[in-house]
Formats: C-alpha cells, structure tokens, sequence
C-alpha cells in the first residue's frame, strides 16, 4: 500500500465464492492493485477495501470479475425522493416509511433467501434421484436384470445438474488459472461418472445379471466391471446437502447483526408547526421534537424535553430493569417506551446514532480476520493445487504398485473428494459472526478479531475509579444529627434548602433527602454564599448548610456558636478521613447536623472484581483522587493494589510502566481523559455511558456501563477464540486423517463426500454454540 493519499474505504458484496481458496485469491488479486488494502470474509461474503485516488470502486469491481467472482456496490440507504410525510393517523401511514427504508441488507437478505431456495430445490431433486441409484449399487438382493442402466439414467442428471453449480464455478476459475474447492468435486464426480460410462458402454459393466455390493474402501471388482454411479450421485447430492445447511447455518450466524441493524424505529410522530406528522424516521434532522407514546419505539438519540417515562433500553444494553427518564434526560434511539407518552429532541440522527455506531462495530468486527484465521487462509491458497498433486501421485502410486486401474483411479478421486479445504475457511468466520453478533445482544461491542488473541494474554487489569467503579456523581452517604434533633428534621430543612441550588454536592443532599421523605417544603430568601453554601428560610427557620467557615462568618448577625458538637466534630473527621464531603447544618444560630456527601460506588462493581479475580486477572485501581478516598473505594470492593493522585495526562504512563514490570494489560475506562491509556493497553475496555472519545479508543465497550460485564465481556472473547480454535482443530485434522487414508484406498468417494460435507457441517454448527452464551 502505498499510503501517498487519503484511503477511501468501500465494502463490495462477492458472488461466487464458494471455498477459503477463493475468497484467498480475491484478496489476493485486490490487494496486488496499487494502493488497495483489502480483507474478503468468506462467511460473510464482503469484501472490505481501502484505496486511493489511483483507484476507483469500478476498477476494484473489474478486478474482482476479472478473477471470475462477481462483486456490486452496496445499495443506498433510502430512496432518493422519499415520499411527502402523511398526517399521523392516516390510512396507509407508515407505509411511505417502510419504503424508503427498505436498504440493501433487505436486498441482500432477499438475494440470500433466493439463493437457499435454489438450493434446497437442487438438493431435494438430487437426493431424490440419488437414493435409489446407491441402494441399488450398494444392495445386491435390489438388484435386478439391467439394474446398472436405470442407476446411469438417474444419476445422470445428478451429474449434470445438480453439480453444475461445481462445474461451472470449475470452469470459470479455470479459465482464470486457477483451482478451488469446485475443481476438485467437479473432476471427481465426472471422472467417477465417466468410468462408470465407460464401463457400462464399452466394458462388462453393462452385461445383463451383472452384481457388485458396497465397499467402504476404493477397491471394487475387475476394472471393466466396475462402475461407480453410486459415488458420482452420492457424493453430489452429500455435498449439496453441506452446502445448503452450511448456508442455512451462515445465515444463523449473521442473525443477531441484521437484528441489531433491524431495531430502529421506521417512522415517526415529528412535531412541525405545532402539528403532529408522522414522516419516515430518515427525514429527521438534529433539533427536529418527536412524540413518543407509551408502546412505541424512540426514533432516534435524543434528550427528553417534555414528560416522563420508563425506558426499556434491553435490546440494547442487555440490561432488563427500564430506566426512569424526566425532562433533561437522554434516550437512545430503538428503545422502547413503556408508559408516559415523550417529547424528545433529536441529538443525533443516522450513522451517528448509539445504534448505527453500534451496528458498524460489529459489522467491523465481523468483517476483520484474527491472525489464526490468517494462517488458515494461507494453507487454503495452496491447499487445492497440492491437492491435484497427491490425487495425481495417488494415481501413479496405485498403478505402479498394483496395477489395478479402477482401484488406482478411484483412490485418486477420493483425495479429490475429501481434500475440500471448505471447514477451513468457515473455521473463524463462523464463530466470530456468532460471537460479536451475541456480544451485541449483551450489550458487548467487540471491536475486531485482533481483540480476542488479547483477551487470551491479559493478566492485569487497571480500572478507573470515577464513572466505572462509582457512579461518577455525589450521592448524601450518611446524615449525622446532633443531640436532641431528629434526622427526618435535619434532612427536610437541609434539603428544602439545598434543592434550590445547582451545585453536585446540593444535588446530592437534595435528592438523598426526596429519596427518604419524598416532598420537600419551599425555601424563602435562598441566598448562594460563593465558595462557602447557602442560607435561606425554611419552615420559620433560619438555615445555613455548607463549610464550618459560613456558619462562624454568617454576615446576617445570627452566628453559630462557636464549637462544634463533640459529635458532630468526630464525625467530620471520620467522614474527611475516607476522603467523603462533610456538610454542616445550622439553623437558628446552632449547629444542628452534619451531612457526609460522597462519590458512591457503583451496585456491582466489588462482584465484578471478584469476578475478574476468578478469570485469573489481578485488578488495580487508578485515580486522580487523593489516596484515602482511593482507599476507601479499594476496600468496598477488594482491591488490593491502588495507584492514587495520578494527573490525567499520567494515566498512560502508569499502564506503560506495569507493561514495563512483565504485565499484559487491560484498562478499564469512560472520560476523556481516559481515552489515551486506553489506546496504550493491550486490551482496552470503555464503559458504553462514558464520551465518545474513550469508546472510540477502546477494543471492547460496555454498552450499558455495570463493571459486571467486564467479565463477561473477556469470558465471551475467550470463548469465541476458543471456538475457533477448537474449529481450527478439528478442520486441519480432518484434512491431514483423511487425505492419506483416501490415498491408501482406504475410503470409497462416497464416503469421503459425505465426511467433507458434515466436516464443514460440524465447525458451523460448533460455532453456532456461542448464541447460548451466558
């Protein structure tokens, strides 16, 4: 690649493929083209391109046609014209949306759906022709006078059309010069059919009262006599029959994918001129207010600006508990309302929705390959042609041993028949579009393959305290009356009077004191000391709340006595010492209380340490905070190893120094400032609630931001790699068992057909284990 100018990047949908070897030469010939960077997915059948200006989209479709594949464009989004927006209510409404968003993964789905048809018609017809041909073959009581000649009139068009998708996917790639998976069924069920031809045509094969029986190795009789129609249909219609479920199952695979990019909502109650009009969602644009009734879906991200309501964000984030929404709050696009009817104002519309961002993460991850997969596309290129070199030395091996012709030829189309490199190529497709796509149902992105040969490596993992192991906001933790006044007096003054202010620490007082005593009174003269509180009048009584300095300097003559309460000193210091808030509270020129304000730890996060520590990793908290509260917080939760008071810009160099200790590290973050480290450890985790700039830099993202599914989100990429590994296992050994056992004639073509056929059955179907991870 030459890297002079600005990469573009297209993905193009491949047609023909139907082997790793072919998608390996695609890839290949892409990627000799001056700066093109390409990656084929066979599973998927895409092609993902990166080219420059000395290329064009056209001159990578040609040279994917060239190589005897076919490659289009993807379809656009929408429409050019959309039709004119109905009044909600309608007839018909809703219909001109669902029109204009009928994309090309509909198109695409629909070509997939006509393409298993086909299928499943060439499979029935051949399977149907093919039974009797090998009871008859196999059966010597079932056979009768010129037995042998029905078996040829059946299986001829076995041959003929129900392989011809093998024959002619041979023919072109050999007008190309090259030779896939299709080369070697096509030779071995014509050169199977032909002997068996020329058997019966000009040898003694076709001599009325002739019997054979089955044999499960090559060997059969004397050459003359021996046909093999059995293994010419057999192995046809085994084959189709792995190729329809190999389909059928691809198209599993890819389910919860299209299931994510099928939730967002297909039209929409827009609010235009103080009308309600129902449009198609695409023609929504950031500021555009939508109504949202109980039941239906919300268009697209957005803050509420009137009403409120319970969220169900589960398809989503996997998390089953609604999420309570009031004016102010945001709402994510393809969640669903359950109660109150919403007005949202649009924040973000299309691609940049939470949805669409989260759909081309696993699209991307999807579409990469991992460094396994690789080496597999590797042994696949040079697979086939080895191939025809050990079915033609088998040949000339058997002969020179031998002598037997018909023993030597079919051992030799059992190498071609059993060498199909197909699970190869299936191996990490297969099980990382299961993986991710289950991810995604989770509420886990993974980013790209790469990702989970570092999940395998990790042994440490650093976690950022504020936002990922607390909640990030300051929360009342404890109300401390002094002697003789009741806490329920303390927190309605207090809070009354806080409830007016904006600050995080009156927020806090405020909600912790609705949270306990529900409706609070109205505060008169609310006045904001800068820096110190605020005082104000409150049921008749004069309030301060805020530092020890305001209650001593209040300017308005009603000073507080000067001590403190031995109570309420002891627990201020308590409080200061674990690094939590204390606020004072006084009324009527004495202290009255004391309210302990703090950061409070996030529901789970000392299970997701425990959790973490059972997958063999040692966490470590990092904070900018100063170390008693960083200890605090450590010990709610059971970490040990605590890095405190570290400036954002340092964060980094604590993850470079564990990796400079041995260390393979995983950091765990949400802000801004967390974004770097992020990128700087093997293994980057960003909490889905945090900004855009840490989810953007991290490998994997927790959508709905509870610690507990970092876990789950390594045990996930650990058992995906697993999986793949597992298939890679199985497909390497089954081609390096079976290739020399065919070419000792130890197998007959129809059973090497049928092996192949479920080997790629089994990796597919090994993969397909993965959407009932928990």
């Amino acid at each position: 690649m030459t890297g002079t100018s600005a990469q573009a990047r297209v993905e193009l949908a491949i047609g023909g493929m139907t082997c790793a070897s072919c998608a390996a030469r695609v890839e290949k010939k892409l990627n000799r083209m001056p700066g093109v960077s390409a990656t084929v997915n066979f599973a998927t059948e895409k092609a993902r391109v990166e080219y420059g200006d000395e290329v064009s989209v056209d001159d990578l479709i040609a040279t994917v046609e060239k190589t005897g594949y076919t490659a289009q464009r993807p379809a656009p989004a929408t429409p050019a014209n959309p039709p004119e927006p109905s009044p909600a209510g309608a007839s018909g409404r809703g219909a001109a949306a669902r029109s204009t968003t009928e994309d090309g993964s509909d198109s695409y789905k629909r070509s997939h759906d006509r393409e298993l048809a086909g299928l499943r018609q060439r499979l029935i017809v051949s399977a149907a022709l093919a039974v009797p041909v090998v009871l008859l073959s196999m059966l010597p009581p079932l056979q009768f006078e010129n037995w042998q000649w029905l078996c040829l009139t059946l299986a001829a068009p076995v041959v003929a059309w129900g392989a011809y998708p093998f024959h002619r996917a041979a023919w072109t790639n050999l007008r190309h010069g090259a030779a896939t998976m299709d080369t070697l069924v096509s030779l071995g069920t014509l050169a199977a059919f032909g002997w068996s031809v020329w058997a019966l045509f000009f040898g003694d094969a076709g001599m009325p009262g002739m019997r054979h029986g089955f044999d499960f190795t090559a060997a059969r009789t004397e050459g003359s006599s021996a046909i093999y129609l059995e293994a010419a249909a057999g192995v046809t219609a085994f084959l189709l029959l792995g190729r329809y479920l190999e389909a059928r199952s691809k198209r599993k695979a890819g389910a919860a994918l299209r299931a994510l990019m099928e939730l967002g909502a297909k039209d929409v109650v827009a609010l235009r001129d103080g009308r309600e009009v129902r449009v198609p969602v695409e023609q929504l644009a950031v500021g555009d207010r939508f109504v949202v009734r109980p039941g239906e879906k919300v268009a697209t991200d957005g803050t509420v600006v009137e009403g409120s309501s319970a969220v169900d964000a589960s398809m989503l984030t996997g998390e089953s508990v609604p999420d309570d929404v009031t004016p102010g709050d945001s709402v994510t696009g393809a969640t669903v309302n359950t109660s109150g009817r919403l007005v949202v104002e649009a924040t973000r519309v299309g691609g940049d929705t939470r949805l669409a961002r989260m759909a081309a993460l696993v699209e991307d991850a999807q579409s990469g390959k991992a460094e396994v997969q690789r080496l597999a596309d590797r042994v696949s290129a040079v697979f086939v042609p080895v191939v025809l070199l050990v079915a033609l030395g088998t040949l000339a091996g058997w002969l020179l041993a031998t002598g037997d012709a018909t023993a030597s030829f079919m051992a030799a189309v059992a190498v071609l028949i059993i060498a199909c490199p197909c699970a190869l190529g299936l191996a990490t497709p297969t099980a990382l579009m299961v993986g991710t796509g289950r991810g995604a149902q989770l509420g886990i992105l993974i980013k790209g393959p790469e990702v989970l040969e570092s999940t395998r490596r990790i042994d440490t993992v650093v976690l950022d305290k504020t936002g990922t192991v607390t909640t990030g906001r300051m929360s009342l933790y404890e109300a401390v009356p002094a002697p003789g006044v009741m806490k329920d007096e303390l927190l309605r003054l207090a809070g009354a009077l806080e409830h007016s202010s904006e600050h995080p620490i009156a927020r806090a007082v405020a909600e912790g004191a609705r949270e306990r005593l529900g409706a609070l009174p109205e505060p008169e003269h609310f006045e904001n000391v800068a820096g110190l509180g605020v005082r104000g009048v409150v049921e008749n009584h004069r309030v301060l709340v805020g530092r020890e300095r305001l209650l001593r300097e209040d300017a308005d003559g009603g000073t507080a006595s000067g001590a403190l309460p031995e109570a309420l000193s002891a627990a201020r210091d308590a409080s200061e010492a674990v690094g939590r808030t204390a606020v004072l509270v006084a009324w009527d020129g004495q202290p009255r209380g004391l309210l302990s304000v703090a950061d409070t730890v996030k529901e789970g996060s000392a299970e997701a340490v425990r959790r973490l520590r059972g997958l063999g990793l040692s966490p470590v908290l990092l904070t900018g905070d100063n170390q008693a509260v960083a200890d605090a917080v450590a010990a709610e939760i059971g970490i040990a190893e605590v890095i405190a008071e570290v400036l954002p810009e340092d964060k980094v160099a604590v993850v470079e120094r564990l990796r400079g200790e041995g260390r393979s590290v995983a950091m765990v973050g949400d802000g801004v400032n967390d974004a770097a480290a992020l990128a700087a450890a093997d293994l980057g985790l960003a909490m889905g609630t945090g900004t855009d700039a840490a989810i953007e830099a991290g490998d994997l993202t927790l959508v709905r931001g509870d610690l507990r599914v970092a876990p789950d989100a390594i045990r996930l990429a650990r058992r995906t790699l697993a999986t793949i590994r597992g298939n890679l296992f199985w497909a390497f050994g089954y081609n390096v068992a079976a290739v020399p056992l065919a070419a000792a004639g130890l197998l007959n073509p129809m059973i090497a057909g049928a092996a192949m056929a479920f080997s790629s059955i089994f990796v597919v179907s090994n993969s397909l284990r993965l959407r009932h991870f928990r």
